[in-house]
């Protein structure tokens, strides 16, 4: 369900593209990642910092292009939304010795600290990587190249958090396992 609900301003972004152009498709992001935002938090009664991010991003970003008229304002947007989190990550751990990842989700996952460092290194090449990869798409391609990179790029972020799920998968305890294991 989740995925869905993440994946549903971009669906409704590139079919927008597809039926009209970029500047429709752009409103129809802004209002879906409005709508996004909005189930979220009637979902889980808060927002995560990623989203407010996002949403700030996709509406200054978007109003630009729509004001302007310039399709470089929204192509380029993701490329700022993961390089600031890249930028985050990293001076969180190396300048102010914070872990965000351990903060965020270290009530949900029991690992230890270097695995925790690991990850965020993980986290912060990735975002690396794909705040690169939507610069190269966004720069030496057409926008119909962009638009069908956005839906297909999907593929990336499925394969990292399988990836790092294979991971962390062998740090995990199994509660049930060490309940039953005591007489």
């Amino acid at each position: 369900m989740r995925f869905l609900i993440d994946f549903f301003p971009i669906a409704l972004f590139v079919l927008a593209y597809k039926l009209a152009d970029i500047y429709t498709a752009t409103g129809v992001l802004m209002v879906a990642t409005l709508l996004q935002t909005g189930l979220i938090y009637a979902i889980d009664r808060r927002l995560q910092t990623l989203h407010k991010v996002t949403l700030v991003l996709v509406l200054v970003f978007g109003a630009l292009t729509l004001f302007l008229q310039d399709e470089r304002f929204i192509k380029w947007k993701p490329t700022v939304l993961y390089a600031s989190m890249a930028i985050v990550l990293a001076a969180a751990l190396w300048i102010w010795k914070k872990n965000f990842l351990q903060i965020l989700l270290g009530t949900q996952l029991n690992l230890p600290t270097h695995i925790w460092a690991r990850l965020t290194v993980a986290w912060v090449g990735y975002f690396l990587f794909m705040a690169g990869i939507n610069a190269y798409v966004a720069a030496y391609y057409s926008t119909e190249d962009w638009v069908n990179f956005k839906l297909w790029g999907y593929v990336f972020p499925v394969i990292f958090i399988v990836g790092q799920g294979l991971y962390i998968a062998r740090y995990l305890k199994d509660d049930d396992t060490v309940e039953e294991k005591k007489p």
